[in-house]
């Protein structure tokens, strides 16, 4: 079966993996949903995101990925632009197994 994933990215810091999650099984009941914390990461800025065992920071790189069919992920990326203006978002097709 083919399908669309989309992934994600955002940081802790911006408080919205939890809403995005929320909305994906709630409203969209999208076939998968997963949401991945990096230990290290950045963007375009050039910020580094990281932990380390002498402080623990709540502001670490998170990536929401889900998949579902071409037209149910492009309705739920629509959906979630709200949540999702300040995020990178990536989508690409993928077999299903």
């Amino acid at each position: 079966m083919n399908v669309t994933v989309a992934r994600i990215y955002v940081t802790e810091g911006q408080h919205v993996h939890e809403k995005i999650f929320e909305r994906l099984h709630d409203e969209h009941k999208v076939k998968g949903v997963t949401l991945f914390r990096g230990v290290a990461g950045f963007g375009e800025s050039g910020e580094t995101h990281s932990s380390s065992l002498l402080d623990m920071s709540f502001d670490l790189p998170v990536i929401v990925e889900f998949f579902d069919e071409e037209a149910r992920v492009c309705q739920a990326l629509e959906s979630l632009a709200d949540l999702t203006s300040s995020c990178r978002v990536i989508t690409f097709a993928a077999e299903l197994s």
